[in-house]
């Protein structure tokens, strides 16, 4: 007999959206069934007709920055958001933390801040700096998910970026450990080079900014990327992508078989650089938001899956550090908080472009789980996998306020639109982390490692 049945009429499976139920038993689904399920002597919740049952959403893009600039965001308030946005598991980026995690003791620092804190599971990036390679063959037998590098400068010192040379030196180490590098692909050099351009304008322009980071920074990047990829057979994968000029090198690649896969973003996916105000610092990431023609690519690219995923990259910061009194964009962090919103502002316009709550569930979910090695556990409404579940409304419409998303800091881009998609409950592992509006006080996220799962 399960612990649980989850019923609805609209279950977004592997294959197919049906009627089903789903049994569960210590936080393992255990079979689907018939949605006609018998009720007796069984702990059944019965879902509306008009919700879908889709798989807890899986991020693998997240800024938390705990320990070190929790005043930014913590793993407290970072996973509530997320259980209120359908994320039942979030990978953790290796900077903004100090110390980062690129050093074993890092990662164990790391740990020890997350731990008891976390609404939902979590894992955990490693970082490639200059100069430690000797590092990764710890920090991966411990438990990171893979790792991560800049090739222009990431903002803050605890994480320098690497170079062509320190790629070659770490590459060979990482394809020996089957660990897949991922990339923030903007160049310097194209970057140095269009800054006396971009100052022509004044730096509240939001177009200074856009011209202060070309395309070719992320092009030169993505090409290099590429060729590296391929001379050592490594596995690679391009974070926030955000340039339609180099989508065909992706595709040919993956044609080539290189193996490499990429992702976006929400922001790049509905705003415009054309929309966004002077002084609108809100808006400020990197790479840029840039022209509505560019947007429209990268949806055609996630159609034809040259584009595999999308992300939050969840880059909170104290309001403060937004400049907004000024409006300064070249000043001003750059990171937009977007975790608990994923799902209705990725909806909201995918559905305008026809796209299917099955693409939908495999950007969200499914390829998350698949790049992180989380896809025989996470990702999917399936036998065997973790009970891993969002319910939500996808004709429900409501307007985004800040202040009643559960991000540490409130200042977004999104202030005021109106979005379709209601997330309505959250079960991670069988176990109910939120419910129309209320979230459930007591943490039950687990730390993910590719060893095991350690209890927090």
């Amino acid at each position: 007999m399960p612990n649980l049945v989850i019923r609805g009429r609209q279950v977004v499976l592997p294959d197919s959206i049906a009627p089903a139920a789903i049994e569960i038993n210590d936080g393992v689904i255990t079979a689907l069934t018939s949605y006609d399920v018998p009720r007796s002597g069984r702990n059944v919740i019965d879902i509306d007709d008009e919700s879908v049952v889709m798989p807890g959403l899986v991020d693998s893009h997240v800024h938390v920055n705990e320990p070190g600039r929790t005043e930014w965001e913590g793993f407290a308030t970072a996973t509530q958001a997320a259980s209120a946005g359908g994320v039942t598991t979030l990978i953790d980026m290796p900077l903004n933390s100090v110390p980062p995690t690129t050093t074993l003791a890092g990662f164990k620092t790391k740990l020890e801040a997350a731990r008891n804190q976390c609404h939902v599971d979590v894992g955990f990036w490693g970082g490639v700096v200059p100069g430690n390679t000797d590092e990764l063959h710890a920090l991966f037998a411990e438990g990171v998910v893979g790792f991560k590098c800049f090739l222009v400068h990431s903002g803050v010192d605890e994480f320098p970026n690497v170079l062509e040379e320190d790629l070659r030196e770490a590459l060979p180490e990482l394809a020996r450990l089957g660990a897949v590098l991922i990339v923030h692909a903007e160049l310097p050099g194209p970057i140095e080079a269009a800054a006396g351009v971009a100052l022509h304008g004044g730096p509240f322009q939001y177009k200074t900014f856009l011209k202060s980071r070309p395309r070719a920074a992320e092009d030169a990047a993505v090409a290099l990327v590429i060729a590296l990829a391929q001379e050592f057979d490594a596995r690679v994968h391009i974070v926030h992508h955000s340039s339609a000029d180099s989508l065909s090198m992706l595709a040919e690649a993956k044609r080539s078989g290189a193996r490499i896969t990429a992702e976006t973003c929400p922001h790049y996916l509905t705003f415009a650089a054309e929309q966004i105000p002077d002084g609108a610092t809100e808006f400020k990431c990197c790479p840029p938001i840039r022209e509505r023609e560019n947007r429209e690519q990268l949806w055609a690219a996630l159609g034809d899956e040259t584009i595999d995923m999308i992300v939050s990259d969840h880059s909170p910061c104290p309001p403060g550090m937004k400049l907004k009194e000024t409006g300064d964009f070249l000043a001003a962090w750059g990171g937009i908080s977007s975790l608990q919103l994923r799902l209705p502002v990725v909806w909201t316009e995918a559905q305008r472009r026809g796209f299917s709550l099955q693409d939908l569930s495999r950007w969200l979910c499914s390829a998350p789980a698949k790049l992180v090695g989380l896809d025989k556990r996470k990702g999917a409404i399936a036998v065997g996998f973790d009970a891993d579940l969002v319910v939500w409304n996808p004709s429900t419409q409501f307007k985004v306020e800040g202040a009643a998303l559960h991000h540490r800091h409130k200042l977004t881009p999104y202030e005021g639109m109106t979005l379709s998609g209601v997330v309505e409950k959250t079960f991670l592992r069988g176990e109910k982390i939120y419910d129309g509006g209320e979230l459930i006080d007591d943490p039950h996220g687990v730390f993910l490692t590719q060893r095991h799962r350690r209890e927090m």
